[in-house]
């Protein structure tokens, strides 16, 4: 399939999103085999369109000299003064995210057949689906900054729509607000950013804005302004420091939302933006470090709170909250290969765990870690693809964990300030410290809930279908890395001749670095065994040594708390403020003082009109009178 049709990815899951949103009530099984097929469709075109893109290297630079993309004026003002363009562009940071995207949203579809079979809103739910792929495919498809924004606000509307699926249950209905407003502070952001660059640019397409930037067209003050703000959709969206908080509280939505929203394809929405953006980041060192710098805040935060949490998918959403710290921290060290080699690695992995822990709550209707253990017994097959899952989330090898994460640490050591390694280093210990715990309450030790334990079993082909694929993935998909399996699958290369924005470099592998860092990851492992295995006593302890600390990281910080009494004192403050001025300055005073000062004068004027001709002639008289000596004075 040529790269030139890509549009088809948008228009495929848009029509089926029509389709299946107004008709689901007549449709066999409300619709859901139609969009499980559409899925599949954009799949397999996907593929199409990554054989046609490895046949455009020449001497192992991408030369698709206009292949790859497809535009048409969408609205033309003034004839050329204002054009938005519908366009698509497609490269190496493309095919990635199209990889992750379908699939993911294939194996939730699928997934989601069983899990969610029952719901009274089943086939809406299956056409929210279809709404997401297409924004999210348009987003990452997209050749213009416009067209990407519009495609951004559809992604946030999907999500808010799927976060708040249960919305008669109070707490959902809230995470979906939390999520709606939180990531609309990053948006304006990334909107101002978007003008701003137009309007020094005199174009929405980035190939031109980068172009522009690289030709001196912004000063650097400039540039640095737009892209700061720019970088703040990436903030919100990819739930970074100090926008991070929505993400946790989002698990409310159904669990295989989860999955394809906030663990493969929604939040890294910002990491892509970023490296789409990346060399015109290059040219403003202090926007790459504020990138560097978020996603290393981000990262240790909250990785720590992963040690605390006891509810299975808050403990990785605050998971993905830290990797994608890892990301951003790759991106702000300039190195694009590694950011999204892990986004790639990690949509796999972390959609198996997800999707594994909605499994698990399908067979125990628990999801607090504290009420469960031993399933490993009653669900053999959700165990081995959770613990796959969960390896690879540590970084053992050789699972494609290990190769993504070892790349990052390595541009941390290399390119990177001693303690941005050594901070990041240490959040991939407490990676592996909190997987390991997690997977010791939840599948191994003695039962808490024996009720629960005993109506424990395996969930059906349709859920553990996507798992066994997906824990396929999680272990084979890091070697991309290596140019030998790279050339099999028909690319130049490894990823790293693939993805980039210099220059192509094959994977090196330094044995001594990557040893450093399976030590790491074994010595978390072993650090988690030690403290929750058994009774946990040793976990308790520590939680009995530091409560202020443990108490700290239960309340996230406090941030939350913070935020909260931001809105109560100074926002609902201000709120009251604008209000009262709104009532006595614009309505009483404005308007309805006004109206009655006309009103006023009506009244008292009236009883000038009394009906008597004599009246009006001697008011008549008085007029002229007046008139006459006006005249005279002014002679």
């Amino acid at each position: 399939m040529p790269m030139d049709q890509a549009w088809l990815l948008i228009a495929v899951p848009a029509v089926t999103f029509v389709l299946v949103a107004l008709l689901n009530p007549v449709l066999p099984r409300r619709g859901d085999l139609i969009v499980v097929l559409a899925l599949a469709s954009v799949v397999l075109m996907g593929l199409g369109i990554i054989a046609d893109f490895t046949g455009y290297f020449r001497g192992g630079l991408f030369t698709p000299e206009g292949a790859n993309v497809f535009g048409f004026d969408w609205i033309n003002i003034g004839q050329g003064l204002f054009v938005i363009q519908f366009d698509t562009y497609v490269d190496g940071i493309t095919v990635v995210m199209i990889s992750v995207v379908s699939i993911v949203a294939l194996m939730v579809a699928v997934y989601s057949m069983s899990y969610m079979h029952g719901e009274p809103r089943y086939g809406w739910y299956f056409a929210l689906l279809s709404l997401f792929a297409t924004a999210m495919l348009a987003l990452v498809l997209s050749g213009n900054l416009l067209l990407l924004y519009f495609a951004w606000e559809g992604v946030g509307l999907a999500s808010f729509l799927l976060i708040g699926f249960y919305w008669e249950r109070q707490s959902a209905a809230e995470a979906a607000k939390k999520a709606f407003i939180t990531t609309r502070i990053g948006d304006v952001g990334l909107l101002i950013g978007i003008v701003l660059l137009w309007r020094q640019a005199g174009t929405f397409n980035i190939q031109e804005i980068i172009n522009f930037a690289e030709a001196g067209g912004f000063s650097n003050t400039y540039l640095t302004v737009a892209m700061l703000f720019l970088f703040a959709g990436a903030v919100g969206k990819s739930a970074q420091f100090p926008l991070h908080v929505w993400l946790p509280d989002a698990m409310e939505g159904p669990t295989p939302v989860s999955a394809l929203i906030h663990a493969a394809t929604m939040v890294v929405a910002g990491v892509y933006l970023v490296a789409r953006m990346m060399p015109v980041f290059d040219l403003v060192p202090v926007a790459r470090d504020y990138v560097l710098y978020t996603g290393l805040v981000t990262a240790v935060m909250a990785a720590t709170q992963g040690l605390v949490t006891s509810d299975i998918k808050r403990v990785l959403a605050f998971s993905t909250v830290s990797q994608l710290g890892f990301m951003f921290v790759a991106l702000g060290l300039g190195n694009v290969t590694a950011a999204m080699f892990h986004l790639f690695t990690h949509a796999f992995f972390k959609a198996l765990l997800f999707l594994g822990s909605g499994s698990v709550i399908h067979a125990t209707h628990h999801q607090e870690v504290d009420q469960l253990g031993g399933l490993r017994h009653k669900m053999p097959i959700t165990t081995a693809t959770f613990i796959i899952g969960s390896m690879a989330l540590a970084g053992v090898i050789p699972l494609a964990g290990f190769w993504s994460k070892d790349e990052i640490l390595h541009a941390a050591m290399t390119d990177g300030p001693l303690p941005v390694y050594l901070l990041l280093a240490g959040s991939a210990v407490l990676t592996a410290i909190y997987t390991t715990r997690l997977v010791l309450l939840t599948f191994f030790g003695e039962p808490k809930d024996h009720h629960a334990y005993e109506h424990a079993h395996e969930s059906p082909a349709l859920i553990t279908g996507p798992l066994v694929i997906l824990a396929t993935l999680a272990t084979v998909s890091g070697f991309v890395v290596f140019s030998s399996v790279g050339r099999m699958l028909g690319f130049p290369g490894g990823i790293g001749e693939v993805v980039f924005t210099h220059e192509p470099h094959a994977f090196v592998f330094d044995i001594v670095f990557a040893g450093t860092a399976v030590a790491s990851a074994l010595a978390g492992i072993g650090i988690g065994i030690a403290y929750w295995k058994g009774d946990a006593m040793r976990a308790v302890r520590a939680r009995q040594w530091a409560p202020e600390l443990h108490a700290l990281l239960v309340n996230r910080y406090y941030l939350d708390d913070l935020y909260q009494a931001v809105i109560d004192r100074v926002v609902l403050g201000l709120g009251n403020v604008v209000a009262l001025f709104d009532k006595r300055v614009v309505n009483e005073s404005g308007v309805d003082g006004g109206a009655q000062t006309v009103s006023w004068f009506g009244m008292r004027l009236k009883f000038l009109q009394t009906g008597r001709i004599p009246n009006y002639a001697l008011a008549m008289a008085v007029g002229v009178v007046v008139l006459a000596v006006m005249a005279l004075q002014s002679a």
